[in-house]
């Protein structure tokens, strides 16, 4: 199981780890700088989850009209805020989400 620490630690692999869900794939290329990788991933995705971190990658591109489109699509208030802190609370509450799943 993927914890936040292990994810954390993963980021100075040159992969993330295979077990990630795709929106966790996703948070883990935007930490690493590649952003048009993490869209992508997210884009051919039609989960809540994908669209959360959606959200998340156009507020970091600073599109906030489509960030705040697809914190619609996941259900989610759109977010403001520090970005480092938005990241982090992303990838514990889908690690979360992913443990329960598992149970």
């Amino acid at each position: 199981m993927v914890t936040p620490a292990s994810f954390n630690a993963s980021l100075s692999d040159p992969a993330p780890p295979r077990e990630l869900t795709a929106p966790l794939t996703a948070l883990w290329w935007a930490k690493m700088g590649d952003w048009e990788k993490a869209h992508r991933i997210v884009m051919d995705e039609a989960s809540a989850d994908a669209a959360w971190v959606h959200a998340y990658l156009h507020r970091v591109e600073g599109d906030l009209g489509n960030a705040k489109y697809w914190y619609a699509q996941a259900r989610r208030p759109a977010a403001s805020g520090d970005l480092d802190d938005a990241w982090a609370a992303l990838v514990e509450a889908l690690l979360n989400a992913a443990e329960k799943r598992t149970k």
